[in-house]
């Protein structure tokens, strides 16, 4: 009986012997357990991740790497559909399991969430109006540039080009609205995106080009949280046995390639970030 009593007193202090109350898993247990991996991707951007007109359901580039990781982790993906300035928090608060919304490395970005290797880079360009053909960044100097809220295409206004004023807007469409109206002088975003812009505008009044010098060069990954090494560490072997098998490949091709209408060619590989040469924006 006094046994009893020394060893129910050990316990009660934590001396000598287990937690009643076992440690929580690691995320990977978790997401192994749930069978589902779940993905903050973009609600509708062009060609990352967007309602398909027919069917209603997500479709894109980051649908694709999400369903392929959820694969390789031998889960299920679920797609969370997410504003361009709700990917950082909406990881960190831990409603999404991981982010696949063309997400570039940015120094802040590195201080809140953890990086996956970079599966592409993508350059940050200045789209203008036809009549600014000519002029480089330079020429823009204390100028207004438009870019989508929380995006490193805002970011990359104030180092780009000096004393140039960002003036943001919730999404995409409304930067390059802002443009358009003459509100702005330029506007900042993605290769893609601009590429794609450029195209359905040509031969209109309100034709438009990109500036032939980029604004930033930027390596795309997948974010995850911070101090969750075995879930970075699957996702890494996932995104290398993409590229191992040529999957990866396929997947930009098939929404960034020759033969759509973004007519871009791969020519990175997945590739550690510290092991790249860029210039990080903050």
């Amino acid at each position: 009986m006094q046994v009893s009593k020394v060893v129910f007193a050990m316990l009660l202090a934590g001396v000598g012997a287990a937690p009643l109350v076992s440690a929580h898993a690691d995320q990977l247990s978790d997401v192994k357990g749930r069978g589902a991996l779940t993905c903050g991707v973009y609600s509708n951007v062009e060609p990352f991740s967007y309602p398909n007109a027919q069917t209603r359901q997500l479709e894109g580039m980051d649908v694709d790497i999400c369903t392929a990781i959820a694969k390789h982790l031998g889960v299920k993906a679920k797609l969370e559909p997410l504003a361009v300035e709700a990917r950082i928090p909406q990881l960190k608060l831990g409603r999404v399991d991981v982010v696949v919304a063309n997400l570039a490395y940015t120094k802040t970005r590195a201080g809140q969430i953890a990086f996956s290797d970079a599966y592409y880079s993508t350059k940050e360009v200045l789209v203008v109006k036809k009549a600014d053909a000519g002029k480089k960044l330079a020429d823009f100097s204390g100028q207004k540039i438009s870019a989508a809220d929380g995006s490193t295409s805002a970011q990359s206004i104030p180092l780009s080009i000096k004393n140039g004023q960002a003036v943001t807007f919730h999404d995409t469409s409304s930067a390059f609205l802002a443009l358009e109206q003459g509100k702005v002088n330029g506007f900042v975003t993605n290769q893609m995106t601009a590429t794609k812009i450029a195209k359905q505008v040509d031969g209109t009044a309100g034709a438009v080009v990109i500036a032939t010098q980029p604004m930033l060069i930027e390596p795309i990954a997948v974010g995850l949280r911070q101090n969750e090494p075995g879930m970075k560490d699957a996702v890494n072997k996932a995104l290398n046995a993409m590229e191992q098998s040529g999957e990866m490949s396929q997947i930009f091709d098939r929404w960034l390639g020759p033969k759509t209408q973004y007519a871009l060619t791969r020519t990175d590989k997945v590739t550690p970030i510290d092991q790249l040469k860029f210039t990080p924006v903050n």
